[in-house]
């Protein structure tokens, strides 16, 4: 069946900022909400009462608050809530509260019961690690497996080829209890993924077998990849959404440090931790963008960035705001209300990091008021040492939108198309040696620039583009083509240009000359299902072949000369959980897959935009 939108516009796009559970859609079997369990009136009653009487005062969505916003808090877990006010930084605030009453606050600002969801005691096996896994030539960390973020692996690295990519069959499921999204990315050292989830906690699983060596529970979702350095201790790095960053004894799983990014009450974390000469990068976005649904809210002022900690012991060394000057009034909202600004371009994305320039790369999103900024919807390069900006490159000017729009007070005037970067840039090395920095951009358009100085070299339009993309998660490049999904999904497409047709699908261009080389269509829809013939997701690319998953819940593996398939397999099923839980796959979104070893690793479930839930990390194996 087709999917249903009500006023789609509006729920793709509170959808796109993800930051909202999906606690009205459908729930799957297996594959039930945390936030669809019910919290008694009563006890809700109580947590509304006593958060205002001891916890508003701070949590407020004022600027001069550094305390997490209520709507940021609204995302965390409420066993994170509750372990605040229990032995947190809370306790001060919270010893006069009961348990009881701590859990009615925690699950009151969640909306969320605590979850008894427990994983057998059977699913856990011996952590071991030898210097052979930390040595291993298939090891993976971060968004694109590498500094420069190609998202390339070779034929030693990944043991897979065009002939034997035909066998992969599934050696295990995973199943992430209670869940409906699977969008962090897991790190690899020797046998042992590092893979975070939506409700905070981290898991080493073993490769071959799915069984887990140790847990961490953070304090809200993971949305980016997983990190991890050796610079003098084997330590992994990742950011919750409500910004805290962490850094782990990978043998243990015991916090080293952990410290909040975020400096202002709506910040939040989408991207992922980059680590290098002794810094830990981290972008920062907004939760902002949807607090812009209360037309009483004071919008806007917040600002994107990027935040620089020292990898040792989490201590702040700078700090980038893409917008320098603070907001200020700015106009009148059709209530009588003031406007604020500039506000907005937020850092959706992971940084890339340049070691011959000694530059970080990040991409920038819409300002969410007037007056717009040149450093929206923007690729930036920043000094790694100092942050200090280098150069600003502006794709598309005057992009003012929030979720507010198209009706709502907060909506600016001659609101824009909502056509951001979303994904992190690619530094690449063609053929002929020359260096090239390559993005796409959800207005459909792929950007080669020169990395000096952010110059244009070539641009090639492969969609129509919009809000939920064009280029929306990523791209992958082994140097000579780059590979681009094109989402150009059918409910939030630009439409100021009817001349330019949507074009959904996977595209190789040639990077000299940004040529499209060959295109291969979405795999067809199942009618028996919610149906989007989408390639949003990252591709992931080895010799003579791309992994490309689709919101149809199909994974497949295209040869990289032709766009031929040379294989195929549907997620949208249920598996019996190596870890005791029900696991069922559902859209595959934002990651790409990971390969190492002979072995295929790909998240599938995604409850935002309309998809399809669902909770599982597939492993195949070509063995």
């Amino acid at each position: 069946m087709q999917i249903r939108f009500i006023d789609c516009c509006l729920l793709a796009l509170i959808l796109f900022a993800g930051c909202i559970r999906s606690g009205q859609e459908e729930s799957l079997s297996g594959v039930e909400s945390a936030s669809n369990a019910a919290v008694p009136d009563e006890v809700l009653q109580l947590g509304e009462h006593l958060f205002s009487q001891t916890c508003s005062t701070c949590h407020i969505d004022s600027i001069g608050s550094l305390a997490p916003s209520t709507g940021v808090l609204a995302l965390m877990t409420p066993r994170a809530i509750y372990s605040a006010l229990s032995k947190g930084k809370m306790v001060e605030q919270a010893k006069n509260l009961s348990e009881d009453q701590r859990k009615a606050v925690a699950q009151w600002i969640t909306k969320s019961a605590f979850r008894e969801t427990a994983i057998a005691s059977s699913a856990f096996t011996t952590f071991s690690l030898t210097r052979d896994d930390v040595q291993a030539g298939w090891n993976y960390s971060g968004w694109g497996g590498n500094l420069e973020g190609t998202g390339f692996r070779t034929t030693q690295q990944s043991g897979i080829t065009p002939q034997n990519v035909s066998s992969l069959k599934l050696a295990w499921a995973f199943g992430f209890p209670d869940g409906t999204q699977v969008r962090s990315k897991p790190a690899l050292i020797g046998n042992w993924l590092i893979v975070g989830s939506q409700f905070g906690e981290i898991y080493a699983i073993h490769k071959e077998t799915g069984l887990i060596g140790w847990t961490f529970s953070a304090d809200a979702a993971i949305r980016g990849a997983i990190s991890y350095t050796e610079d003098q201790e084997l330590t992994v790095y990742f950011a919750d959404f409500a910004t805290n960053v962490y850094a782990l004894d990978v043998a243990t799983g015991g916090l080293k440090w952990k410290k909040r990014a975020g400096m202002e009450p709506q910040s939040s974390v989408t991207g992922s931790v980059v680590v290098y000469g002794g810094l830990a990068y981290i972008p920062i976005t907004s939760y902002e963008v949807i607090a812009t649904v209360n037309g009483e809210y004071e919008c806007c002022k917040s600002s994107g960035g990027v935040v620089a900690l020292d990898a040792m012991n989490g201590n702040e060394v700078w700090r980038h705001r893409v917008i320098g000057e603070e907001a200020i009034v700015s106009g009148q909202k059709k209530n009588g209300q003031s406007f604020y600004g500039p506000s907005g371009a937020p850092v959706w994305c992971s940084p890339t990091v340049d070691t011959k320039r000694q530059l970080l790369y990040i991409g920038t999103g819409e300002n969410y008021t007037n007056p717009p900024t040149m450093t929206s919807d923007a690729i930036q390069a920043l000094d790694l040492k100092t942050g200090q900006l280098k150069w600003s490159w502006q794709a598309t000017s005057h992009d003012t939108w929030n979720l507010g729009c198209p009706d709502n007070p907060n909506c600016p005037e001659n609101k824009g198309p909502d056509l951001d970067f979303g994904m992190a840039p690619l530094l690449i090395k063609t053929a002929n040696g020359k260096d090239m920095l390559v993005v796409g951009q959800k207005s459909g358009v792929v950007h080669a620039l020169n990395p000096d100085d952010g110059a244009i070299i070539w641009q090639t339009r492969i969609g129509k583009g919009g809000a939920l993309g064009g280029i929306h998660w990523g791209m992958a490049s082994d140097g000579k083509l780059i590979y681009a999904a094109n989402a150009d999904n059918p409910y939030a497409l630009d439409l100021r240009d009817s001349l330019v047709k949507a074009d959904p699908g996977l595209f190789a261009l040639d990077i000299q000359t940004g040529e499209v080389v060959w295109k291969a269509e979405p795999a067809p829809c199942d009618t028996t299902r919610t149906c989007l013939p989408v390639n949003s997701a990252a591709p992931t690319l080895i010799p003579g072949v791309v992994f490309a998953g689709d919101l149809n819940g199909k994974l497949r593996a295209y040869s990289a000369v032709d766009g031929a398939v040379l294989w195929q397999f549907d997620t949208v099923r249920e598996f019996d959980g190596v870890n005791g839980i029900k696991a069922k796959g559902g859209s595959m979104d934002g990651p790409g897959p990971l390969v190492a070893d002979g072995m295929l690793f790909v998240n599938s479930g995604y409850d935002y935009f309309g998809e399809m839930a669902g909770n599982a990390l597939l492993a195949f194996t070509v063995k």
